[in-house]
Formats: structure tokens, sequence, C-alpha cells
């Protein structure tokens, strides 16, 4: 297995060593581990969840191109 270290900010150690000591992690290498999980689970079930959206949008009517034009747009838009 890998290590890492990581800096926190007090608060934030503070709060990794209460979860430890509420006995629900046995070290902090633990605690982020599961955050780890938590955070992959959420992105995995966010691309499944985009996936079933396009799959339940049926095929659009609309080119490549158009759809591409408005990609291109969204994102001028967005930055």
């Amino acid at each position: 297995m890998a290590s890492m270290n990581i800096s926190l900010p007090d608060a934030m150690r503070d709060w990794v060593q209460e979860q430890i000591d509420s006995g629900k992690y046995a070290s902090a290498s633990d605690y982020v581990r599961d955050l780890i999980r938590h955070d992959q689970s959420y992105a995995h079930q966010f691309l499944q969840n985009a996936i079933t959206e396009g799959i339940e949008s049926g095929i659009s009517e609309r080119s490549m191109d158009e759809l591409l034009q408005e990609a291109k747009q969204k994102a001028a838009h967005n930055s």
C-alpha cells in the first residue's frame, strides 16, 4: 500500500481526530479511505445517472454539427 502525506488546517485535523476518538474510525488513514470510497461512489452514481438520462432521452433529431455547436455555445457562456 502506498502512503501519502497531506496537510490540514487545525480545525480539520481536530475533526478527523474526533471521528477517530468516537470509535467510528481506527485511524486518520481509515477515515480518508472512507471519504475517498464515498467520493468514488458519488462520481460513479453521477456518471450512471447521466448515462441513464441519455438513454432515456431517445434519439435526437439534431445533427452532430448542431449538437457540437450547442455544446460550444454552452461552454463559451459558462466560461
